[in-house]
């Protein structure tokens, strides 16, 4: 029999709750079976139990209640309207809270994200559970819950009236990174609607790649379904697509028209440590990608490492990073990374937007070194210019090199910044950005994704003077 011995602490803050037209309590919830899901949206194992929650919501539908409870790691994941963009985003159906300031996090002993609660009908703590796989260590305590409580459960339907997308979608949703060819034209990742656009530099769309539903299948563009793909990267006519959600590269024959699939089965693969070193890997929600001589380097964002694919034989390896979350200089695979979720180059040198370090990165393929020339540590974040021994970025996803800068999509601060390598300082060159997510170079200035207001812009790269885009479809 599970006993639960300690009554739930109740989950209302100050700051309100999200994605219900009301606030909610412990006791409102008398007769259900509860989850409570510890998250913060910048994390990608938070990200990864999504699903294992919508799948939970969906077989219990009549006796359990799941509620998000929203506690930040960076400053500016503690906004109901950033979270909330994070809700449509990851199609969360549930109310969250917004726990700013730990009350509920505290309450609760928890330690880490993601954590998942579990409470009886009667409102006792059953247990957490911390970490993904959510779906298979919570299932059998619902069911045992369920046996004990029958007759005592509550099996009407609580109705949160949840707030969902935009009824009215924008041309671009949440578009990410973006990549351009030989003639000029962009390829840009829609990724809130599930599709590769190819643009030219006034903003006219020249081709639709994806349905724009969400999926994973392959076929004619038209057919082909992603899900929240993002980075991208050219070799010849193909086009590789980090399909990050189905934790796979896709590849476009842009000849032929036709998408199929070069790694990753749609299952998240792990490996740490000493684990699969020498064999082939699928990739773990992989976020950018970028071409050196004949590999494709993948930012391995769910793993914390960098990963390599052959382009001859379309096997991936693990290249660089433990698996472990640290940001840890060293050998390739002594090395630590923290999300890894950006990719830029310079001959032999990769640089990392290493995004929960708010750090950046340098892989040297030559030498198999890893160095840190900007960023501290997990939770050393802010907005500070400046020398590299004071200046701080706030998860940042996006790079570009050219020369002996490197310019940053400093994603949470909405600013793009530079790091002059030479100098060793930072500085800012254009704000008032929301959540930029890439950057490239072409024609003079810099192209950059706002994500989070669903916008192409175009920056100086002097003035820092910014220009929309505006994307047009073919009438």
């Amino acid at each position: 029999m599970l006993t639960g011995r300690v009554n739930a602490p109740e989950i209302n803050t100050e700051y309100g709750w999200l994605n219900t037209e009301q606030n909610w309590s412990i006791k409102d919830f008398k007769g259900k079976i509860v989850l409570l899901d510890f998250w913060t949206f910048g994390c990608i194992n938070c990200q990864h139990i999504v699903p294992d929650l919508k799948r939970l919501e969906e077989e219990y539908a009549d006796v359990l209640v799941v509620v998000g409870i929203h506690s930040a790691k960076f400053d500016a994941e503690k906004q109901n309207e950033t979270i909330m963009q994070a809700v449509r985003k990851f199609g969360i159906e549930h109310p969250v809270v917004n726990d700013a300031d730990y009350q509920i996090w505290t309450q609760y002993g928890i330690k880490a994200w993601p954590t998942t609660v579990l409470i009886d009908p009667n409102g006792k703590v059953i247990g957490q559970h911390a970490g993904e796989s959510v779906y298979d260590t919570v299932k059998p305590y619902i069911e045992q819950l369920k046996e004990q409580f029958e007759g005592q459960l509550n099996k009407e339907p609580i109705h949160f009236h949840v707030e969902h997308a935009m009824q009215q979608k924008p041309s671009l949703y949440f578009p990410s990174k973006l990549i351009s060819d030989a003639d000029g034209n962009i390829y840009l990742s829609d990724s809130g609607h599930n599709r590769i656009l190819k643009l030219n530099q006034q903003g006219q769309v020249l081709e639709v790649i994806g349905s724009g539903n969400q999926g994973f299948d392959n076929g004619s563009y038209a057919e082909t379904t992603f899900y929240e793909p993002h980075g991208l990267a050219l070799h010849e006519s193909v086009l590789y697509v980090a399909d990050a959600k189905n934790n796979a590269i896709r590849k476009v024959d842009l000849q032929t028209q036709q998408v199929s699939t070069a790694a990753g089965t749609g299952e998240l693969g792990y490996y740490f440590l000493e684990d699969k070193l020498e064999e082939p890997v699928n990739p773990n929600s992989p976020w950018d990608l970028l071409i050196l001589d004949d590999f494709l380097y993948i930012a391995n964002a769910g793993n914390h490492q960098i990963l390599r694919m052959d382009l001859a034989t379309e096997q991936v390896y693990r290249f660089a990073g433990s698996g472990r979350e640290a940001l840890t200089d060293g050998p390739l695979r002594e090395a630590a990374f923290n999300q890894p979720s950006g990719l830029a180059s310079n001959g032999p040198v990769l640089y990392v937007a290493d995004a929960e370090a708010s750090a950046i990165r340098t892989v040297n393929t030559q030498t198999g070194m890893v160095l840190t020339p900007l960023g501290r540590g997990l939770f050393d974040f802010g907005d500070i210019d400046g020398h590299v021994d004071d200046a701080l970025l706030q998860h940042c996803v996006g790079v570009e090199n050219i020369d002996s800068n490197i310019y940053i999509a400093d994603t949470y601060n909405g600013k793009i910044k530079v790091l002059d390598l030479e100098r060793q300082k930072v500085r800012t060159i254009a704000e008032g950005l929301h959540e930029p997510n890439d950057i490239i170079f072409l024609n003079g200035q810099l192209w950059v994704t706002s994500t989070n207001s669903h916008q192409l812009f175009t920056v100086d790269i002097t003035t820092g003077e910014k220009q929309e885009v505006k994307v047009r479809f073919k009438e």
